[in-house]
C-alpha cells in the first residue's frame, strides 16, 4: 500500500506512524496518511521561518512568476488530481465536480499572480506626507477543510505566498492523500520551506496553531474547532481568519416562476452532496408557490444519478465520512418524526456512505434540520405567508455566511437582500464566488475576509512610514 508523506523544507518526511484512508463510495483504501508528531510540527515550521525572509526580498514580479509556475503545474496534473479528489472525498468527477474543484484552483491561482497593492499615499500636505505600505506577516499556518480539500488550500496557499508570508498547511485528516501530492507537486517549482505541510487530527492542528513562530492562522471549518483555535491564538497573538461555515437561507420572493429558478435552487442546495459552507441549507418559499417550487425541484433531482464519482454519467456522490453520513440521517429522520413532508429522491447504491436526495417540506423554525447545519444532500423547505417573517427567520440563526434572493426580475429583489445578514447575499444564483470578489462571513460564521485585494491585504501587516517634510 503506498505511503503518502508530508513535505518540509523541500524534502519527503518519512513519518513512523500513518492510518488508512479509504474511499467513501466503497470503503476501498486509498492509502496511508503520515501522522506528524510534535517534532515534525516544529520542524515544518522552523523550515518555513527560515524560507520567509529571502522569499520576502525577491521582487514582486518573481513571486508572481512563481505563483503562474505554480498554477501551470496544477493545470498540467489538473486530471491526476481530480481523480484523487473523487477517490478520497467523494465528489464525481464530472458536473460541478472534482474537475470543475481543479479548474478552480488553477483560476485561484492565477488570478492573485496579477494583483497589485502597492503603497498607498493616506495623507499629504504641505508639512506632511503619509505612505501606507503592506508587508508580510511571516509564517502562515493554513488549516483546510474535507469538502473541498485542495481548492480552499489554494485560498489559503496562494494570497499568502504572493505577498511574500511562508505557509505550513494541515488538511483535513478525511481527505489528506489529494492535498499532499498536490503540495508534493507545487514544490517542484517553489523555493525550499516556502510550502510545508503537517499532517494528522486535531490535535496536529492544535500544536500548529499555537505554535510561538505563527504569525497569522487561516481557517475554515466547524465553529466549535474555530473557538478552540481563537483560544489557540493567545498563544501567539496570531491575527486569524475564520470561515466557520453556515446555514445559509434562499428566500423566493411571492410570484416567482419557479421552472425559471429550480436548476439554479437545487445546485444552490445540493452542490457538492450539499457538503458546501455555502450551500442553501434553508428554503423560504412562499404558501401559493410552494406546490411549483417543489414539483421543479422533484423534475431536476429526478434527473441525477447518484453513485461513485467515478463512474460516467454521476453527478450526485457518496457523503464524505461515516460521522457526517450519521449526522444527516438522524437529522433527516427527525424532521420525519416531526410530520414533516419528506421525500427521498434517487436510487442509492448498495455500500459506502450514499444518501438519495432529500426534499423536507412542511419545515419549520425550531426543527432541527432547520436550525442545524446538515452540511448534506437534505433541503427543509419553509413556506412563509408574510416576506417580513421569512426575512426574520432567515436571520434569526448564529450564522451568517451566505444568503440568496430569487425573483422575476433582480430589481425587485434588492430591498430583501439589504436586510439579510451574511457576508454574501446573491441574487438568482447562490454561493457564486469569484477570485476577485471578497468573501467572509458574519455572526458565527466566522471574521476576516479572502479573496481580491482585500485577501492580499488579509494577509499583510499594514506600516505607516510618516514623513515631515
Amino acid at each position: 500500500m503506498h505511503k503518502y508523506k508530508n513535505i518540509s523544507n523541500g524534502h519527503m518526511i518519512n513519518s513512523y506512524e500513518s492510518y488508512a484512508v479509504r474511499n467513501p463510495a466503497n470503503g476501498d483504501s486509498l492509502g496511508l496518511a503520515p501522522i506528524s508528531t510534535a517534532d515534525e510540527v516544529d520542524t515544518a515550521v522552523q523550515a518555513a521561518l527560515k524560507a520567509q525572509k529571502p522569499w520576502s526580498e525577491i521582487s514582486d514580479n518573481e513571486r508572481k512568476e512563481f505563483i503562474q509556475r505554480v498554477a501551470d503545474v496544477l493545470e498540467s496534473n489538473s486530471d491526476y488530481l481530480a481523480k484523487l479528489i473523487t477517490q478520497e472525498q467523494g465528489k464525481p468527477l464530472a458536473g460541478p465536480g472534482s474537475r470543475f474543484e481543479m479548474q478552480a484552483c488553477v483560476g485561484w491561482t492565477r488570478v492573485p499572480a496579477t494583483l497589485e497593492l502597492p503603497p498607498e499615499t493616506v495623507y499629504e500636505d504641505d508639512e506632511r506626507k503619509d505612505v501606507l505600505q503592506r508587508s508580510p506577516l511571516g509564517v502562515i499556518a493554513a488549516i483546510a477543510p474535507w469538502n473541498w480539500p485542495l481548492m480552499i488550500a489554494i485560498w489559503q496557499i496562494i494570497p499568502a505566498i504572493r505577498m511574500g508570508n511562508s505557509v505550513v498547511l494541515k488538511p483535513s485528516e478525511y481527505t489528506p492523500i489529494a492535498t499532499l501530492e498536490m503540495v508534493r507537486l507545487i514544490n517542484d517549482v517553489l523555493p525550499p520551506g516556502v510550502l510545508n505541510t503537517v499532517s494528522g487530527d486535531g490535535t496536529i492542528g492544535a500544536q500548529l496553531t499555537r505554535h510561538p513562530d505563527i504569525a497569522k492562522i487561516m481557517f475554515t471549518g466547524s465553529a466549535d474547532t474555530g473557538r478552540k483555535i481563537i483560544e489557540a491564538s493567545a498563544n501567539n497573538f496570531a491575527p486569524i481568519t475564520l470561515e466557520l461555515g453556515g446555514n445559509d437561507p434562499a428566500i423566493v420572493l411571492p410570484g416567482t416562476t419557479a421552472k425559471n429558478i429550480a436548476e439554479g435552487l437545487f445546485w444552490g442546495a445540493f452542490l457538492n452532496m450539499g457538503q458546501t459552507c455555502a450551500c442553501i441549507k434553508r428554503l423560504y418559499v412562499h404558501e401559493d408557490d410552494y406546490e411549483s417550487v417543489m414539483a421543479e425541484l422533484k423534475a431536476v433531482a429526478s434527473q441525477m444519478t447518484i453513485g461513485n464519482g467515478m463512474d460516467e454519467g454521476v453527478l450526485i456522490g457518496p457523503i464524505q465520512n461515516r460521522m457526517q453520513y450519521d449526522k444527516v440521517r438522524e437529522l433527516v429522520s427527525d424532521a420525519r418524526m416531526n410530520d414533516c413532508d419528506v421525500v427521498e429522491i434517487g436510487e442509492v447504491p448498495d455500500g459506502g456512505f450514499f444518501l438519495p436526495i432529500t426534499l423536507v417540506g412542511n419545515s419549520r423554525d425550531g426543527q432541527r434540520l432547520v436550525d442545524e447545519e446538515q452540511f448534506g444532500p437534505a433541503l427543509p423547505i419553509i413556506q412563509y405567508r408574510n416576506l417580513g417573517d421569512a426575512i426574520a427567520s432567515a436571520n434569526k440563526l448564529e450564522a451568517g455566511l451566505g444568503a440568496s434572493v430569487w425573483a422575476n426580475e433582480p430589481d425587485q429583489a434588492s430591498e430583501t437582500a439589504q436586510q439579510l445578514e451574511a457576508g454574501t447575499v446573491w441574487v438568482n444564483q447562490h454561493g457564486a464566488i469569484h477570485p476577485m470578489v471578497p468573501f467572509g462571513g458574519h455572526k458565527a460564521s466566522g471574521y476576516g475576509v479572502e479573496f481580491g485585494i482585500e485577501g492580499l491585504k488579509a494577509v499583510t501587516r499594514p506600516k505607516v512610514i510618516s514623513i515631515k517634510k
